[in-house]
């Protein structure tokens, strides 16, 4: 399968077929434990369709999952006014990444997102507690939402700094989801607007992305089904555990194909 930016057929049996697995386990995971659906998704359509495809298919899927997070519970003011440096910091982070993501090579970018999926799930694996840095968000805000925008707009992935900063700030549990679904959903649009500048979303690349929306949401009903009886805690090691392994296996392919390049 594809590793870098290699052009690759999107309407057969064998890519609708993955990406619509990766959709429908990227729903169930959001539908377990309330996020995860970029991550996931982005991590299994890297080692499918590559980095840079993957990156656009995600873009309608995330959108319309994390709206609805973003706009379920009654904190969406506080929200935003607690998070606002964040979220524009973050922006234009993403802007400048995703210029990079346009000119530097697939297999390289590709393997840093590799490290930053290792990175997230080894955090919680070891479950490094978070500073409570409450008092520095003035200033430390923008900073983690820069880094955030340039990692997210050359990789996909927003988790690292973003979710970690988002943890630390030690929010209360529902606040801290509605909270992740606004991060995701300014994120996915900043994301979406960069991609279509630099034209990584092709008319077909659009198409595919919105008709993953019925798989994800179909994985999420599935996930919250099975919630109920599902041991979070269980479920979260046996996640971060596979989300570990496919970093691994993401850096590790890339090295060699840009070795091989």
């Amino acid at each position: 399968m594809a590793s870098g930016n290699r052009s690759w057929p999107l309407w057969n049996s064998e890519t609708l077929v993955a990406v619509g697995l990766a959709f429908l386990i990227a729903g169930f995971v959001k539908g377990v434990i309330g996020l995860g659906l970029p991550t996931v998704s982005l991590a299994l359509l890297t080692v499918t369709i590559g980095l840079k495809s993957g990156m656009a298919l995600m873009i309608v899927p995330s959108l319309v999952t994390n709206i609805w997070q973003g706009l379920s519970g009654g904190g969406l003011g506080i929200i935003l006014k607690r998070l606002w440096p964040f979220l524009g910091a973050t922006c234009v982070g993403i802007w400048f990444g995703v210029k990079g993501l346009a000119a530097f090579d697939a297999s390289v970018l590709t393997a840093l997102l590799g490290v930053l999926l290792c990175i997230y799930a080894g955090l919680n694996l070891k479950r490094v507690r978070r500073p409570d840095i409450g008092r520095n968000a003035p200033w430390l805000g923008p900073l983690a939402g820069a880094a955030t925008g340039v990692l997210t707009g050359l990789t996909g992935s927003f988790v690292v700094p973003g979710v970690i900063y988002l943890q630390a700030l030690s929010m209360p549990r529902n606040t801290m989801i509605q909270a992740m679904g606004v991060a995701f959903t300014v994120s996915t649009v900043a994301l979406a607007v960069g991609l279509g500048d630099q034209r990584l979303i092709t008319q077909d690349l659009g198409m595919l992305s919105a008709a993953s929306v019925m798989p994800a949401l179909v994985g999420m009903v599935i996930g919250q089904r099975v919630r109920g009886w599902m041991s979070e805690t269980v479920f979260l090691r046996v996640f971060f555990a596979a989300l570990a392994a496919l970093g691994v296996y993401i850096v590790v392919r890339s090295l060699i194909a840009y070795g091989a390049s």
